[in-house]
């Protein structure tokens, strides 16, 4: 099975030859290289040789666009800076306003950085469609209006203008809807959404104001027919029964989450992919620990399962190590 094959394979609740590879990978991709991260983030080129280079070296399943959190925010109006060893860092256009109209309309195939991410999908499709997992990415409601309003604002909003945050991740979760329509139509099989504040938020202010729209948004993808994966950083332990109402093919759980128990709520019918701390287990660790652990979560948790850290692969992580993640587990 190629890699393509071996996730659908998975995901459908077959039997792949192997358990499918998903680690994420950006700083550790831009340095593999020589790159600089402002390279990996700000040019397409740079992305597609870098995934192209780990996929062929380390023999994972999957080439992804993930570089940063605000391609949609730039397109919305935001001013970026590209830093050459980290994430970019972007203004927020709604830091000292409320007023959404004064927003810039986000178009996927006009607007600079979503364009990009357009063309390193076309050239990920040309050397890699159905032969490898394409993931494209957008932001989700909350991540999104967070990064709009600058996240202290936002969690504020939260709490004393919940019309306001109402309106505000409509807007995000159309504009989402309409990035990732873009991108399936290039040629991706998968979009990941990320939501990372969402761990932030009280499970009463999850439910009532956050999952209705990412409901909507993960709707939207499935109905493209592309496999919708969710991706909130940090402990979603308190979310787990409302994110098992969303409808979501693949669910990221980060390092903090009881994969047993996230297994146990959500049952077999999402794809888990996690867990091992991405510092302490992997960059820091061996090779024989990495396959150990990863052999050891397989068997508690079950398939369907993408082995994968709790987040982003650290850039300094030895390559030993990477390959360690990557080595086949077979189904028994």
């Amino acid at each position: 099975m190629n890699g393509y094959e071996r996730i659908m394979e998975m995901v459908r609740g077959g039997r792949p030859d192997v358990v499918p590879r998903i680690p994420i990978l950006m700083h550790f991709a831009a340095r593999y290289i020589g790159a600089s991260y402002a390279d990996f983030a700000g040019d397409h080129a740079v992305m597609v040789e870098a995934n192209r280079k780990l996929v062929q070296d380390f023999g994972f399943d999957q080439l992804d666009v993930m570089s940063d959190p605000y391609r949609e925010t730039t397109a919305f109006g935001g001013e970026i800076e590209y830093r050459k060893e980290t994430v970019p860092v972007c203004t927020a256009p709604l830091a000292m306003t409320k007023d959404i109209e004064s927003l810039m309309k986000p178009d996927p195939y006009r607007s600079t950085r979503m364009l990009e991410t357009i063309r390193a999908i076309r050239m990920f499709a040309s050397f890699g469609k159905e032969r490898y997992s394409i993931t494209g990415w957008v932001e989700g409601p909350a991540a999104e209006a967070g990064t709009l309003r600058g996240i202290t604002r936002f969690m504020m909003d939260l709490i004393d203008d919940e019309a306001f945050v109402s309106d505000l991740m409509q807007l995000c979760t159309d504009t989402a809807i309409e990035y990732a329509l873009a991108q399936i139509a290039e040629g991706v099989d998968t979009i990941g959404v990320g939501d990372a504040i969402a761990s932030q938020i009280s499970p009463d202010m999850y439910e009532r104001l956050v999952e209705r729209h990412e409901r909507r948004l993960i709707g939207a993808i499935r109905q493209a027919g592309a496999l919708a994966r969710l991706h909130i950083c940090g402990d979603i332990s308190r979310h787990l029964p409302a994110i098992g109402r969303l409808g979501v093919d693949i669910l990221d759980c980060d390092w903090m989450v009881d994969m047993e128990e996230a297994r146990r709520i959500l049952g077999p019918g999402i794809t888990l992919t996690g867990n091992i701390d991405p510092v302490n287990a992997v960059a820091l660790s061996s090779p024989a620990a990495i396959r150990k652990s990863f052999r050891d979560l397989h068997a508690k948790v079950g398939n369907p399962y993408f082995v994968n850290a709790g987040c982003e692969i650290p850039g300094n992580t030895p390559p030993e190590n990477l390959k360690a993640l990557c080595e086949p587990i077979p189904l028994a």
